[in-house]
C-alpha cells in the first residue's frame, strides 16, 4: 500500500533539501550574506564562479526553499530565502528583469510566495516584474505574451506562470484572458493536453509536462478567485489528460536534464495545488483532486525508490521511473544555447534535475498533509 503519511514525506523532503543545499548552494563570489545555486555537481570552474547561473533555475530554487519553510518554518530557512532573493538581484546585475518573460514570471511567483508565506518584503520587485508581464500582452500579434523580448513565439511556459502571478497580484481579469488564450489557441484536440506555443499563427506541437503544470496552476487559481465554472472544468479535463498521456502506473514519465530537469517537478507542484486547493463543488472536483494526488504520490515514491544515496543524501534520476546515474568529472556539462540550457551528458549532475526531485518531495508532503487534515 502506498505510504501517504506526511511525516515520511517531510523526512524525504528534508533529505532532498539537505542534498541540494550541501552540493549546490554557495556564496556568490565569496560575499558574506549571499547564497546562490551552483548549476552543476560536481561543478566545473565557470559554474563555481557563477559565470554560468541560469536565472530561471534560481527562481525555482527560491520557490522550493519557500516550500520547505512553509512546511516547517525555521529561522535558518527564512534566512536562506532572504539570501537567495538578495543574491539573485545581485547576480543579475541589471536589476530584477531580463529579456525572457517566462524567467521573470517564475521569479515573480517565487518572490510573491516568499512575501505571502514568509513576510520577505519584495513589493517593488514584484510590481516591476508584474508590470513587465502586463505590458508584454500582444493580442494583436497572436498572443498572449511572447517568450522573450523582440520574439514572435507566444508560448505556454510564459503565459501560464505570468497569468498565475497576475492573478495573485490583483490583475485577475488579465489572468483570465491569458487562460482563455491558452485554452483557445494551444489546446490539442486529440490528447486534451496543451501545446508548447504558437509562432506565425502555427502551433509548435511539442507536449511538455510543465506546460500542463502551469496551465493547471493558472486555472486552479482562477477557480479559487472567480465564480466561473469553466476554470474548474478545464482542470478536470487537463488532469485526466495528464493521467492518460503523461503517466505510466500513475508515475509521470520521461524526464531530462538541462532546462528539462525542472519540467516534471513543475507539473508535480501544480498537481499538488489541484489536489489541495481546487474548490470542491461536485464529484468531478473530487475526482480531479484524487487523480492529481495519486500522480504526485506515485511519482514521488518512484523517484525516491530509484534514487542513489551519496553520503547518505539522495541523488534523483532524470527519469523518476528509472534508476539514477552517478554524475562525475570528465563528462560534458550543460550549456546555454539560443535561450535554452541543454543537458549534461549525465543529466543527474544538473541542479535542475535535483531541484525537480526536491520539488516533488515537497509536493508529496503537501498532498499527504492535506489528506491527513481531511480525515
Amino acid at each position: 500500500m502506498m505510504e501517504t503519511r506526511s511525516g515520511l514525506w517531510a523526512e524525504r523532503a528534508d533529505a532532498s533539501e539537505g542534498a541540494l543545499v550541501s552540493r549546490h548552494v554557495r556564496r556568490l563570489w565569496g560575499l558574506p550574506g549571499t547564497a546562490l545555486g551552483v548549476v552543476g555537481w560536481p561543478a566545473v570552474r565557470r559554474e563555481r564562479l557563477f559565470l554560468t547561473w541560469h536565472y530561471w533555475w534560481q527562481a525555482h530554487l527560491i520557490d522550493t526553499a519557500v516550500d520547505a519553510a512553509e512546511r516547517d518554518a525555521t529561522l535558518r530557512r527564512r534566512r536562506r530565502v532572504v539570501r537567495l532573493t538578495r543574491t539573485h538581484r545581485l547576480r543579475n546585475i541589471t536589476g530584477w528583469t531580463n529579456d525572457y518573460f517566462d524567467d521573470m514570471a517564475w521569479l515573480g511567483l517565487a518572490l510573491e510566495r516568499a512575501e505571502r508565506h514568509l513576510y520577505v518584503d519584495h513589493r517593488d520587485a514584484i510590481a516591476t516584474l508584474a508590470g513587465e508581464l502586463v505590458d508584454a500582452w500582444q493580442p494583436d500579434r497572436g498572443g498572449g505574451i511572447p517568450w522573450r523580448r523582440r520574439d514572435n513565439f507566444y508560448n505556454t511556459p510564459a503565459n501560464g506562470p505570468a497569468g498565475l502571478l497576475l492573478a495573485r497580484t490583483g490583475k485577475v481579469y488579465r489572468a483570465q484572458e491569458m487562460a482563455d488564450w491558452i485554452h483557445d489557441t494551444l489546446l490539442d484536440p486529440e490528447t486534451g493536453l496543451i501545446f508548447d506555443g504558437i509562432r506565425d499563427g502555427e502551433p509548435e506541437r511539442a507536449l511538455y509536462s510543465y506546460c500542463q503544470g502551469v496551465t493547471l496552476g493558472l486555472e486552479t487559481e482562477l477557480a479559487l478567485q472567480l465564480d466561473d465554472p469553466r476554470h474548474r472544468r478545464r482542470v478536470h479535463a487537463l488532469v485526466a489528460a495528464v493521467d492518460e498521456h503523461l503517466t505510466e502506473c500513475s508515475v509521470v514519465t520521461g524526464g531530462g536534464g538541462g532546462d528539462g530537469g525542472l519540467f516534471n517537478g513543475i507539473l508535480a507542484r501544480y498537481l499538488a495545488m489541484v489536489a489541495t486547493a481546487l474548490p470542491v463543488l461536485d464529484g468531478d472536483d473530487v475526482r480531479a483532486r484524487n487523480v492529481a494526488a495519486r500522480i504526485v504520490l506515485a511519482s514521488a515514491e518512484a523517484a525516491w525508490e530509484n534514487r542513489l544515496q551519496v553520503e547518505e543524501l539522495p541523488v534523483f534520476g532524470r527519469d523518476w521511473s528509472q534508476p539514477a546515474r552517478l554524475p562525475g568529472f570528465g563528462m560534458s556539462v550543460a550549456k546555454f544555447s539560443d535561450g535554452t540550457v541543454r543537458a549534461s551528458s549525465v543529466p543527474e549532475r544538473d541542479m535542475s534535475v535535483q531541484l525537480g526531485g526536491w520539488m516533488l518531495m515537497e509536493a508529496a508532503y503537501a498532498v499527504a498533509a492535506a489528506r491527513e487534515e481531511q480525515r
